[in-house]
Order: structure tokens, then C-alpha cells, then sequence
């Protein structure tokens, strides 16, 4: 018997920032002349996001209020990575907590006992002892709970996630495994005065998704769930340049062309097909797609490729609109709308995809309980 996603639940920071305050921002931040300040607004207009959350509430604040960013016209001398990540420990665990425990509201109070493993997902911070450690501590769970970090691995960490999730279901039959993914992308802000840069500033958010796995045969509740049933993984080596997250002095730093949706619009047919044939499936047996929302244009290009009507990525879209790109953590945001539509997508094949740095397309094929 396979395994299950009994629940998901998500969280985000307080600090709520719309496309324009992030706009007038990062105009500011960067100095630019009237003409890329003009550009600069089109690509955050057409990003196709409204709103987005983070940790730091300077976006929004007048700049002598700021208290992340040095209160000066350049924002120099510039935040180092370690002022960042001293952030993402006070912060992440906060957010990570509270999507945990929306995941498992659920349930009774003895669902926390119940849990046997936790898997955490994250690339935008780290710190030892970690978040794996101080969530067992914080939600109450046992001391005793097999604990997974899946560290740095970008938008698609979330999926080898499940991966790990299922593959523990499906030999522990009695497991009940949490995973929690938390992304605090906004504390990455770069000034590289380039368009790639541009672009990636205007998409990532802040944001932390939690799901419980179960063996199907062993579910707690019979409301709707996710089956997990088929996995898949590849990368583009000749893409390998196209996107990439290293750590520097200031933080870490995305690097994210204008390619990339050309390299999935070009690849994600073949890498479908692929998944379908391990899956035993056609493309006539998928009623819904689950696409990771990393920008408009990744949607669209998808959309191109599959020859799919724009209301198969309904979800996706909304997620992106409302979240923006919380890295990791996106995917489960847009399971957990289709998870609310409930019978709307009874006994419907879904297929997911999330993407990020190899150029790795991570996929999946889930069916609606």
C-alpha cells in the first residue's frame, strides 16, 4: 500500500508588501534613472503577483525607520550574511511552528505523539542545532522523532520531501511523517544592478508549508487526501548555467536567467512523457495540473509546451498572485488549495512539477482520494 497527504498546512510572516511598495523599494535601493525605473516597473507589473509577505518589515517602512537595512540612500554599509541568518533563526522556526500546527489543527492533540518522523526543508538559511530540532521542541513532539534535513536544493526541495516521506510510509507502515517546509527568500536581497537580478527580486516571498504522510492503509480521517503515487527526477546539464544559489558575503545569491522558461518550455513535454510512462499513465488520464508558480512566464511556458488551456494552472496562479515565490514551499501551497477543493477533484491523476538549480525538473503524479 502506497502513502498519503493527509493534511497540509501553511503560514507566512505578518509583514504583508504589496508589487508597488516592493517596486518603490527596490527603485530606491538600486538609484536607477527614470528610464529603469520605468522598465523596473513593468516586469514587477507583469510578474503576476499583488502581494507577498516577509520577515523584514523595511519594504514597506519609511526609510529612517528601517531597522534590517542601514537607514542611507544605498543601503551601505550592506546586511552580511551573518546579520541575515541570524534573522532566519529567530524567524524561520516562528513560521514553520505556526504552519505545522494549521497542518495538524485537524486532529486531536494526540496527533503530536503520534508523529514518528519530521523532514525539513529549507535553502534559504541553516543554522546546527536546527529547525529540525527546535520544531520537536517547540510542537512538543517526541524526543525520540527520526529527524531528515533536506538542505539547499531550491524549489523543488519540497517534492524530494515527499520523496523521503513516501519512502518511509511505505516501509514503516505506522509512520505518520511531518514535513515542514519554511523559506525566508526576502532576507536574500541582492543590489547586483542586472536584470536577472531584477526579476528575481520581484518574485521570491516568505512563507512555510507543513504535510502529514501517512500509509493510505493507516489513515487517521477520512476527509480528502492526496495520494502519492508515482515519483520522477531529471536535470538539464546544458542548463546547468541558467540557475544557481551560492553563499556570499551578503547574503546568498540567485542567479536566475531569462532562459530558464525557454529550457522548460523546450524540455518539460519530454520530461512529462517520461513520467507518465513510469507512471503507467497517458496524458488523457491527467485531470489537473500542480505546477510550482516560479514566475508567470514558467507557467506560461509550461502551458505552451503541454498545450494546456491557462485554467488547468488555476491554483498556481492564485498562489502566485496572492504569495508570490516562496521557493520550497510553493508547491505545497498550491496542493493545499487543490487539497480544499476536495470533491470538486475526486479520484482525479494530478500531475505536479517544481524546478530549480541542475536545471532540475523534480515531477510528480498524486491522485485525489
Amino acid at each position: 500500500m502506497g502513502s498519503c497527504i493527509s493534511s497540509i498546512g501553511i503560514a507566512n510572516p505578518p509583514a504583508q508588501v504589496t508589487q508597488q511598495q516592493a517596486y518603490e523599494f527596490m527603485a530606491d535601493a538600486f538609484g536607477l534613472s527614470t528610464d529603469h525605473s520605468k522598465l523596473l516597473k513593468s516586469i514587477y507589473e507583469g510578474s503576476g503577483i499583488e502581494t507577498r509577505y516577509t520577515v523584514i518589515d523595511d519594504f514597506s517602512a519609511d526609510p529612517a525607520d528601517r531597522t534590517f537595512f542601514e537607514p542611507t540612500a544605498d543601503l551601505e554599509p550592506f546586511v552580511t550574511t551573518e546579520k541575515r541568518m541570524t534573522l532566519y533563526q529567530q524567524k524561520a522556526i516562528e513560521v514553520a511552528v505556526a504552519a505545522a500546527r494549521d497542518c495538524l489543527s485537524r486532529y486531536n492533540e494526540s496527533i503530536y505523539s503520534q508523529i514518528t518522523h519530521l523532514v525539513t526543508v529549507s535553502c534559504t538559511g541553516m543554522y546546527a542545532p536546527g529547525i529540525d530540532i527546535d520544531l520537536v521542541e517547540r510542537l512538543g513532539l517526541s524526543k525520540h522523532t527520526e529527524r531528515t534535513c533536506i538542505n539547499f536544493m531550491g524549489c523543488y526541495g519540497a517534492i524530494n520531501g515527499l520523496k523521503a516521506a513516501d519512502h518511509i510510509c511505505r516501509a514503516e507502515p505506522n509512520a505518520k511523517v511531518l514535513l515542514v517546509s519554511v523559506e525566508l527568500c526576502t532576507l536574500h536581497f541582492q543590489k547586483h544592478n542586472t536584470l536577472d537580478n531584477w526579476v528575481a527580486n520581484s518574485l521570491f516571498a516568505d512563507g512555510s508549508a507543513a504535510a502529514l504522510i501517512e500509509n493510505s492503509s493507516n489513515r487517521g480521517s477520512d476527509a480528502p487526501a492526496l495520494e502519492l503515487k508515482t515519483f520522477y527526477s531529471e536535470f538539464m546539464p546544458e542548463s546547468r548555467s541558467e540557475m544557481g544559489w551560492y553563499v556570499g558575503n551578503t547574503g546568498f545569491e540567485m542567479k536566475l536567467t531569462s532562459k530558464v522558461a525557454k529550457q522548460i518550455r523546450k524540455h518539460i513535454k519530454g520530461v512529462t512523457e517520461r513520467l507518465l510512462q513510469k507512471a503507467g499513465l497517458e496524458f488523457s488520464n491527467i485531470g489537473a495540473y500542480a505546477i510550482h508558480p516560479g514566475g508567470k512566464k514558467i507557467l506560461e511556458a509550461v502551458e505552451q509546451a503541454l498545450e494546456l488551456p491557462e485554467e488547468s494552472n488555476l491554483y498556481a496562479y492564485e498562489v502566485l498572485r496572492q504569495y508570490g515565490n516562496m521557493s520550497s514551499a510553493t508547491i505545497l501551497f498550491v496542493l493545499n488549495k487543490m487539497m480544499a477543493a476536495g470533491k470538486q477533484l475526486s479520484n482525479t491523476n494530478l500531475v505536479s512539477f517544481a524546478f530549480g538549480p541542475g536545471l532540475t525538473v523534480e515531477g510528480m503524479v498524486l491522485k485525489m482520494q
